[in-house]
């Protein structure tokens, strides 16, 4: 009898072994920033494995090309950044040392998320006087929600290319996310009427593009020039120019990993109110996702606005 039962557990091993396997590997995605990890996931769901080079908490101007970084970029199906240089400083080293042609420049499997957006800020010349210039343009693209649109459908439309087994899936995925995102939009846009013309001081020229969206007007920066801290001269010129009875802007902007003495240095000379907002996704608690993210800029903006919060 127990022979008999061995016999049957054998064959229905073998059974067992013999079918295919139904478990496919996922796509993994490697991403320069947190906003575009997050975008594919929202894309591919389950069928996505993605990391980002970069935390929120961190300037995405200067990363080490650490070996963990290496090994992932070497076992990536495809590497998203932003792109117009902002990765300059350590991207090509990545790139080079993880040794994957597939990912390369030029190839499917590397996508620039800024090349198929309309950039701000391009240069007509560029030279060292003028600071931490981009001669492509400003980079921090994720910032304007329409520009998260345009590139979810490059993104989507090139998971699908590099994985045509799944593709109807990515596809499915894009047109879900655009579907919510273009509802979020048009609630975001309501919320942010009362925004319109606020007169901004930022720390650095990271928020171009949330000011095109949201029709604000930058009138002043706390870095002398771009990449170079705040001086003490440059601030007392910027006293001068602001004015001491708050007169002079409506919010002084910085986002989380820069040093907010400059701002709150400015704040309490000028009684305009400093702000720190998220610049991508997990910059601040409120921000766990990319809807969240717009979310939480908006409700900080019109806090202070409000004269609630700071």
């Amino acid at each position: 009898m127990n022979k008999e039962k061995n016999i049957g557990r054998f064959f229905l091993l073998l059974i067992i072994l013999s079918l295919p396997l139904t478990v496919q590997a996922k796509m993994r995605v490697f991403a320069c920033e947190p906003e575009w990890s997050a975008l594919a996931v929202e894309i591919g769901g389950d069928l996505v494995e993605a990391t980002s080079a970069t935390n929120p908490l961190q300037d995405p101007h200067y990363v080490q090309a650490r070996p963990s970084l290496i090994s992932k970029v070497r076992k990536a199906d495809l590497v998203v950044c932003s792109g117009a240089q902002l990765e300059i400083g350590w991207l090509p080293m990545l790139l080079k040392k993880a040794n994957n042609p597939d990912v390369l420049p030029g190839k499917e499997g590397f996508l620039e998320a800024s090349s198929v957006v309309p950039r701000l800020d391009v240069p007509d010349s560029v030279d060292r006087s003028q600071g931490d210039m981009h001669p492509q343009g400003n980079p921090h693209i994720q910032m304007n929600p329409h520009n998260i649109a345009r590139v979810a459908r490059a993104l989507g439309e090139r998971m699908a290319g590099l994985d045509p087994d799944n593709a109807e899936a990515y596809l499915a995925g894009l047109e879900d996310f655009l579907l919510r995102w273009e509802a979020a939009i048009a609630g975001w846009e309501v919320r942010a009427k009362p925004l319109a013309g606020e007169r901004v001081v930022c720390h650095h020229k990271s928020w171009v593009y949330l000011e095109e969206w949201l029709q604000l007007e930058e009138v002043a920066t706390l870095e002398p020039v771009p990449g170079i801290p705040p001086t003490a001269a440059h601030l007392s010129a910027l006293l001068t120019q602001l004015g001491t009875d708050g007169s002079g802007a409506d919010v002084i902007i910085r986002s989380p990993f820069q040093n907010p003495k400059a701002s709150e240095w400015l704040q309490e000379k000028t009684g305009i109110p400093a702000v720190m907002l998220p610049l991508t996704v997990g910059g601040s608690d409120g921000a766990n996702d990319l809807f969240g993210l717009f979310d939480d800029v908006l409700e900080r903006l019109l806090a202070v606005r409000k004269g609630t919060g700071t």
